[in-house]
This record gives structure tokens, C-alpha cells and sequence, in this order.
């Protein structure tokens, strides 16, 4: 059962890069998309480095997931050597980061609501004139249109291990 553990979070680790990655690369494309549609609109391109909002890999886009993909490589290399606290982390840990893909899925699809509830906490009248699903469609045109299989895919293989790694724990 370790094997299996170790394999499933193996996986887990790798679908926690691949979207980094591929912001790393599309990312400044999605970003000139953006401006591009803030300048449509009216908007001062730089409203949104001003403001923190970014679609590259910098910043916490990169942290977050290379640190739960470290920590899956860790806890997979734990499972593989039978340490004892194997179980009881997996337990934990993996518990943990299916409830964060929970965080990430639900803030995916609460996007636009969410975008438009920071920019109105900002008070900024700038912030207030943009349409928010144009300029989110805009930055998402950034990006190949496999992408968003890619993330599909990356939500099924987190979601998918993390339970065969839980239920394989739990069995053990």
C-alpha cells in the first residue's frame, strides 16, 4: 500500500507544478491580453500591477504549489522508505491538500465575483468602471485552449490520488 501512497502523491506533486508552469509561460501573454482590454475600456493599463493582480507564475502562483509539491515529494519518499509517521501525515497532510484543491476549484469558479468584490474593497472609481468578465475572458484568450483541459485534468488527478491515497492509509 506505501507503493501506491507514494505513487499517488507522486502525481498529486506533479499536477501542483503544471499549471506554474504553463503561467510561467503563457502568463505575460495573458497579461497583455488584459491590457490590452483595460485599454478598451478606458482603463489605465497599469491598474492592475497596481493592484497586485497578476496572471504569470510569480509571486505566491509559484510558492504555494511548488511548497504542496515539495511537500507531496516528501511525504511520497516517507511512504516509500516505511517510515512510522508515514501514515499519520498522509492522513493529515493529504487531508490538507485536498481541501485546499477544494480552495483553489471554488475560487476558479467564484473568479469573477470574487475579482469584482476586491476591486470594489479598493474603492478606487478606476477599478469600479471595469468590466470584470471581459477583462478575465481577455486574460484567459492568453492562454492555449488546452489549458483549460490541463486544469481538468489537474483537478481529477488531486482529487483522484488524494482519496486513493487516503483510502490506501486508512487500509493499512
Amino acid at each position: 500500500m506505501n507503493a501506491l501512497t507514494a505513487t499517488m502523491q507522486l502525481l498529486v506533486a506533479g499536477a501542483f507544478v503544471s499549471i506554474p508552469l504553463v503561467r510561467h509561460r503563457y502568463g505575460a501573454t495573458a497579461m497583455a491580453g488584459a491590457q490590452a482590454e483595460l485599454a478598451r475600456q478606458g482603463v489605465r493599463t497599469t491598474v492592475l500591477t497596481e493592484n497586485g493582480m497578476r496572471f504569470d507564475a510569480g509571486g505566491h502562483e509559484t510558492a504555494a504549489p511548488a511548497a504542496v509539491a515539495a511537500v507531496m515529494t516528501a511525504l511520497a519518499a516517507l511512504n516509500l522508505t516505511g517510515g512510522d509517521w508515514a501514515g499519520p501525515l498522509t492522513l493529515i497532510l493529504q487531508s490538507l491538500v485536498l481541501a485546499a484543491n477544494c480552495l483553489i476549484l471554488y475560487s476558479q469558479l467564484t473568479a469573477t465575483a470574487s475579482v469584482q468584490a476586491a476591486f470594489a474593497r479598493k474603492g478606487d472609481p478606476m477599478l469600479a468602471r471595469i468590466d470584470v468578465p471581459a477583462l478575465l475572458k481577455a486574460a484567459e484568450d492568453g492562454f492555449p485552449a488546452w489549458t483549460w483541459t490541463l486544469q481538468t485534468v489537474r483537478h481529477t488527478v488531486v482529487f483522484g490520488a488524494s482519496v486513493l491515497a487516503l483510502a490506501a492509509t486508512a487500509l493499512a
